[in-house]
C-alpha cells in the first residue's frame, strides 16, 4: 500500500503541471489582461470591455484608433504614453515571453511563492491562507453532516423498501434534490434571517464582531450560529444524491447470496446488516466522498458565499477572473487542483480501511 501511495503522490506533480499549462495558455488568448483593466480604470471606464463595443473592430484595431503612435496592444490607452504603458508590462511581467513567464511562475510554485495580487497589496498565499477557513468549512461541514444524515437514512429506506416510510421520505429526497442550492440558500435567508420573518441566525460573516472577547464555549457556539444556515444550504442536494446511493447500494448487497447464508445461520438482523452487508454496501459510498466535498468546495462556494457574504476561496477566484488578476487566479487554481487531487487518496485510502481485503498493488499488477 505504501508504494501505492507513493505512485499516486508522485502523479500529482505532472497532474498539477497540465492543469496549470492548460489554463496559463488559455490566459494568453482571454481579452481585457491586467494592463487593460488598469487602463480602464484610469480612463473612467466601469469595466474594461466597454472599451470593446460598437464598431466590430478588433481589439489591436480599438488600440491603434485610441491611441495612435503609441502602444497598440492595449484598447483605451488614449492620452497615456508609450513609456508608461511599458512600464506596467515590465511591472507585470509581461514584457517577457510567455515560456519564459509560466517557468518563472513553476519556479516560484516550487519555493511556494504564488506572487503577489496585481490588484491587492498581499502576497497570494496570504491572501488564500485568510480565505481558506470559509471554503473549507462550508465543504467539511457540509460533507460531514450529509453523510452523517444519509447513510442512516439511506439503510433505514433500504430495509423499508416499498413501505410507506420508503415512499414519502422519497418524495422529500426527491424534492430537496430539485430545489436549487441558491434557490434554498435565499429561502433560509427570507425565513430565518431578517428578510421577511425571523432574525434568528446573522446574514454575514463566520463569527460576530465581538468574538475575540468571548469565552471558548460561547465562540464555539458563536461559530455554528453563522455557518448554520450557509452548511444547510450547501448540503440539501448532496444529503439527497447521498441517500439515495446508500439505499440502493443496501438494497443490491441485501439480495446476494452471502446475506441469505448468513440469516440461514441464525444471525441477528442487526448483525447481518452491520456486519456484513454494511462492509461491502459502503465502499461505493465512500468512494463518493471526494466528489461530495469537492462537490461542495467548488460548486457551491461561490453562490453561497456571495449570497451570504462569506469571504472564501470561491469568492476570491470569480473576483479574481474579472479583474484578471493573474496571481490569485493561478493560486486559487492550484490549491483547488491540490485539494482535489489529494481528496482521491484520501478515497482510496478509506477504501481499505473500510474493507483491508483490497490491494491497489495488487490490482496494478
Amino acid at each position: 500500500m505504501g508504494a501505492y501511495i507513493l505512485r499516486r503522490l508522485l502523479l500529482v506533480i505532472p497532474t498539477l503541471l497540465g492543469i496549470m499549462v492548460v489554463n496559463f495558455a488559455l490566459t494568453q488568448f482571454v481579452p481585457g489582461g491586467p494592463i487593460e483593466q488598469i487602463i480602464a480604470q484610469m480612463e473612467g471606464q466601469a469595466n474594461v470591455f466597454e472599451g470593446f463595443s460598437g464598431g466590430g473592430g478588433s481589439v489591436g484595431d480599438i488600440g491603434a484608433e485610441l491611441a495612435p503612435g503609441g502602444n497598440e496592444n492595449y484598447a483605451g490607452s488614449r492620452g497615456l504614453p508609450p513609456e508608461y504603458i511599458a512600464k506596467l508590462e515590465k511591472e507585470f511581467g509581461f514584457d517577457k515571453p510567455p515560456l519564459q513567464r509560466f517557468l518563472g511562475m513553476l519556479w516560484n510554485y516550487v519555493r511556494l511563492d504564488f506572487g503577489e495580487s496585481y490588484f491587492r497589496s498581499i502576497s497570494v498565499f496570504d491572501l488564500v491562507m485568510e480565505k481558506m477557513p470559509v471554503s473549507i468549512t462550508l465543504g467539511l461541514w457540509s460533507t460531514v453532516i450529509a453523510y452523517a444524515v444519509s447513510i442512516p437514512l439511506g439503510i433505514r429506506k433500504a430495509v423499508k423498501d416499498g413501505t410507506a416510510y420508503d415512499t414519502w421520505t422519497s418524495g422529500l429526497i426527491i424534492t430537496a434534490y430539485a430545489i436549487p442550492g441558491f434557490l434554498f440558500a435565499i429561502l433560509l435567508l427570507v425565513l430565518f434571517a431578517g428578510g421577511s420573518y425571523w432574525q434568528i441566525f446573522p446574514l454575514r460573516g463566520l463569527t460576530s464582531d465581538n468574538w475575540q472577547s468571548l469565552s471558548w464555549p460561547m465562540k464555539i457556539a458563536d461559530y455554528f450560529w453563522h455557518i448554520a444556515l450557509p452548511v444547510l444550504a450547501s448540503t440539501i442536494s448532496a444529503f439527497a444524491t447521498l441517500t439515495l446511493l446508500t439505499k440502493n447500494s443496501f438494497l443490491d448487497e441485501i439480495k446476494k447470496h452471502y446475506v441469505m447464508t448468513a440469516r440461514a445461520k441464525g444471525l441477528s438482523e442487526r448483525r447481518v446488516l452491520y456486519g456484513h452487508v454494511f462492509r461491502n454496501a459502503m465502499l461505493i459510498v465512500i468512494a463518493g466522498f471526494p466528489a461530495v466535498f469537492i462537490g461542495v468546495f467548488f460548486g457551491g462556494s461561490l453562490i453561497i458565499e456571495t449570497i451570504f457574504s462569506l469571504d472564501g476561496l470561491g469568492r476570491l477566484g470569480f473576483e479574481a477572473a474579472l479583474q484578471r488578476d493573474y496571481p490569485v487566479i493561478f493560486g486559487t487554481l492550484f490549491v483547488f487542483s491540490l485539494i482535489g487531487l489529494v481528496m482521491g487518496i484520501i478515497s482510496d485510502l478509506m477504501y481499505v480501511l473500510v474493507d483491508p481485503r483490497i490491494d491497489f498493488e495488487k490490482r496494478e499488477g
